[in-house]
Order: C-alpha cells, then sequence, then structure tokens
C-alpha cells in the first residue's frame, strides 16, 4: 500500500517521516490555527471560504502567513491528488513555527505549514438517520472576551475536555454554554433548533464558531424560503424545539433527538431537517474546487 504523503513546508513526505520540532510553538503553546475542510467526488467543498477564514484567523493572531492565499490553495489540492483522495477531509494547520521556550513569538523566524488528507467519519451511519442524543457538560466556552470563536485556534483543550464529559455519560456530543447560560455550540458542531417552521441558531457573540457548513445551511435555508434567525438558545428552547440537528464540516448535517434524557420532538430526524441534509449533499460537488 502506498504511505501517506503529509505536505510540510513545501514538500511531501511519508506519513511516518513527517515530523516538527519539539521547540514549535504549535506544540508548546497551542500558537497557531487550522481549517478542516472536506472534499466530496473530486469537488474541494467551500475551499475558498476555509481559507478566507484561515486568513482571517492569521490577522486576528498577528501570524504572519508563509504562502500567498492561490499557493496554499494549490497546496491543498495537490495533498489530495498526492493520496489519491477523492472523498475525504482535509486537515490545514499553521503553526507559529520553531522558536525558543518563552511564550512570545518573537523567536519563531517561519510559520510551519501541515496539510494532511485522509478519510473520516464522525459519527456512525446509523445517527444520520436515527438522530443523537446528546448532553449538557459543565465546561464553559471560552468567552468571546478572552478568545474571539472566529478563530480556529489550535488550543482546543476546553472543547476536549467538553468531549471527555460527554463520554462519561456516555454521548458523542455535547453541547457547551456560555458564561451567561445561553447556548454557544457544541464541542466541534454548530446547533440549530427548529420552532414552528422557523430555525434558530446562536449568534457568534454567545460563542458560536463561524462555521462553513453553518454558512451553507443558512444559504440553502434562504434558498428554500425557510425562515432563520440568530438568537440567544437556552436548554429550555431545545428541549421544546420541534427539531435540532448540528452541523460541521466533519459531522455534515447531523439530527438530534434528545438532549439531557429529554425527547426533542417526534421519533428520529424532522422534516426541515431531512429537506436541509439532502439540498446540503446535492450542493457538495457543485460548490467548491475540483482538483
Amino acid at each position: 500500500m502506498k504511505a501517506m504523503k503529509i505536505y510540510l513546508d513545501g514538500n511531501f513526505v511519508d506519513k511516518d517521516e513527517a515530523k516538527i520540532s519539539v521547540f514549535d510553538h504549535g506544540l508548546l503553546y497551542g500558537d497557531g490555527i487550522f481549517e478542516g475542510i472536506r472534499i466530496y467526488k473530486n469537488c474541494i467543498y467551500r475551499l475558498e471560504e476555509h481559507l478566507e477564514r484561515l486568513w482571517y484567523s492569521a490577522k486576528a493572531i498577528l501570524l504572519e502567513m508563509p504562502m500567498t492565499m492561490e499557493e496554499m490553495s494549490e497546496a491543498v489540492c495537490e495533498s489530495c491528488r498526492q493520496n489519491n483522495l477523492t472523498d475525504g477531509y482535509i486537515r490545514l494547520i499553521v503553526t507559529r513555527g520553531q522558536g525558543n521556550l518563552g511564550l512570545s513569538p518573537e523567536s519563531c523566524v517561519k510559520p510551519t505549514v501541515i496539510i494532511i488528507a485522509d478519510a473520516i467519519r464522525l459519527y456512525p451511519e446509523e445517527h444520520y438517520t436515527k438522530g443523537l442524543a446528546i448532553v449538557t457538560v459543565p465546561t464553559r466556552r471560552v468567552a468571546p472576551a478572552a478568545l474571539d470563536p472566529s478563530i480556529k485556534s489550535l488550543n482546543y483543550l476546553n472543547n476536549v475536555m467538553a468531549k471527555m464529559e460527554a463520554a462519561q455519560w456516555g454521548a458523542l456530543e455535547a453541547i457547551m454554554l456560555n458564561d451567561h447560560g445561553y447556548v454557544a455550540e457544541c464541542t466541534g458542531d454548530n446547533l440549530f433548533v427548529v420552532h414552528k417552521g422557523a430555525i434558530y441558531t446562536p449568534g457568534v457573540a454567545n460563542g458560536a464558531l463561524r462555521g462553513i457548513t453553518r454558512q451553507a445551511v443558512m444559504d440553502l435555508a434562504a434558498s428554500l424560503d425557510i425562515k432563520l434567525e440568530e438568537k440567544n438558545l437556552t436548554r429550555y428552547d431545545i428541549w421544546n424545539a420541534d427539531e435540532c440537528f448540528l452541523t460541521g464540516t466533519a459531522a455534515e448535517l447531523i439530527p438530534v433527538v434528545k438532549l439531557d434524557g429529554r425527547k426533542i420532538g417526534l421519533d428520529g430526524p424532522g422534516p426541515i431537517t431531512k429537506k436541509l441534509h439532502a439540498a446540503f449533499h446535492d450542493e457538495v460537488t457543485t460548490h467548491g474546487t475540483m482538483i
């Protein structure tokens, strides 16, 4: 079997040879940014939007990108070609680079760029047809005043802790609240509810990531003439929703049928969730970059 090729600072190296320095600040301090991207039938879904968000994250943390957006786009495409990947997941990582043991990035001369193109399945297939049962966990979302949630930072510790807490309760995913008790997002996905034919989702001010799939759903809802509004949501709103679903690059669009032991809506995914799921899969091979 051909060894997986990893893009590392301009070169493609075998998976086992893809190494970075122990002095890289991405390892030492989580100082860096990333994007998770999907490819469907040779089409990299919304690649331009992902790269734009990566550049915004870089600007927000004063990280000077070591290549142009066009060069990065080609590197992502070539990573898929090198691995014969036509359907799967791409993890694009930019760290602050190698420096000394101090917090200051001044010693980091050049960022490290890593691209991994591989397969992924976040949830078992049965949950896409029957729905997820999720829980609310104690770990709160980092407040926007501390670190803007629009920055996809490498430091994901509070999300990791929330994921572990979900597992302790036998759940695959969990809702994270903000410091005011409003729903922010899940550990790796955005959240939507449907109530009386309209869709509601937490705003970014509540700690929600500006998800690419989240935006895709918002665009699809508009095209289908379904009302969609950003608003403050509590667990009460989810317990009493007609439908609930999550969105994310890896998760795509997945229904939620239970929160904290309380049943949401009727049995299984609701009609609006199904309609959006079908519309999403219709567009994934037409809204992107062909490799």
